[in-house]
């Protein structure tokens, strides 16, 4: 538990005074992972699901042979996503490797010159391939760090950035609880669309996971953003998410989470809907994992998310 602690004091004393998140390459941010995103991204302390490359590279440590996984996110208007993830042990080497792509395509869109004068129409897409490592430090105490290589296009115009996500996972078996940390999106752009330099989203984040004993129901929360300068010690614990996955039988999963950050940005007037809210479904059939999830965005819309994944 001390080195809990030790994190908590580095994330409130240490790194507030150092880093600030930006929005370039804001997709990186993006849940693709249909199970994630039903328990509103709270990911950092999984240890289960290969998707976890893309919230805490530490918890890889934890996968069992060669699991894969492919989601599919279905956006507002005609914007379209989709990543894959993969993790296996390599004979001879100690540690677990781990891959992941994320991809997105923001549709088609009308150019137009200074006067108006319409110039045909073009796309812009932007695309993460991630390849991580991790290792044990201690016993039930383990490291990870991810390699990222991050491609944008818009029209005649790209960016190319490379960064790292570090990340660190603390399980305590006997009682089912899981504690997560990680940096997510520490580099830098290499080239620029034109001759401004911009940030890429760093994320700091926090959290743990806690199965109950008696209930097939497993509780996930999160910090997020911990990078980011705040006016006082509240607004920062603001930055939350929650979700929990209710273990219905061998079949079926049910899952739900909350997002209050979301929820505050997507508010419309006085009303927010269901804004911050997602609901999900998993079953499994002949060792395939089927994962669907809804995620409201108040009177903007919502985000359809569905996923396959296996262990070979």
């Amino acid at each position: 538990m001390k080195k809990i602690v030790v994190i908590f004091l580095f994330l409130f004393v240490v790194i507030p005074n150092k880093f600030i998140a930006q929005t370039t390459f804001a997709f990186l941010r993006l849940d693709e992972s249909p199970r994630a995103a039903a328990l509103a991204g709270s990911f950092v302390a999984n240890n289960d699901d290969p998707n976890v490359i893309f919230y805490n590279p530490a918890g890889i440590n934890y996968l069992k042979s060669r699991p894969i996984s492919f989601s599919f996110v279905k956006h507002v208007l005609d914007i379209n996503s989709a990543s894959i993830a993969y993790s296996q042990k390599i004979k001879n080497l100690s540690g677990r490797f781990s891959a992941g792509i994320q991809y997105i395509n923001y549709g088609s869109f009308q150019g137009a010159d200074p006067f108006g004068t319409k110039t045909g129409k073009f796309g812009a897409g932007e695309l993460a391939a991630t390849i991580g490592y991790g290792n044990e430090l201690d016993k039930n105490f383990y490291y990870g760090v991810n390699i990222k290589f991050i491609f944008s296009s818009i029209e005649k115009r790209s960016s190319i950035a490379f960064a790292t996500d570090l990340g660190l996972h603390y399980s305590i078996p006997e009682q089912r609880w899981n504690f997560g940390f990680s940096i997510l999106n520490l580099g830098s752009q290499l080239t620029q669309y034109y001759s401004t330099k911009e940030s890429l989203p760093l994320d700091v984040r926090i959290g743990f996971s806690k199965t109950l004993a008696h209930v097939p129901f497993t509780f996930f929360a999160s910090l997020n953003k911990l990078n980011e300068s705040y006016k006082n010690l509240s607004d920062r614990l603001k930055q939350f998410t929650v979700g929990g996955e209710f273990k219905m039988s061998k079949v079926i999963k049910l899952r739900f989470g909350y997002d209050n950050e979301k929820r505050k940005e997507l508010k419309v007037g006085n009303t927010a809907g269901l804004a911050g809210f997602n609901v999900g479904v998993g079953i499994f059939v002949k060792n395939y994992n089927i994962d669907y999830a809804f995620s409201s965005m108040g009177s903007i819309g919502a985000l359809h998310r569905i996923g396959i994944s296996t262990v070979f």
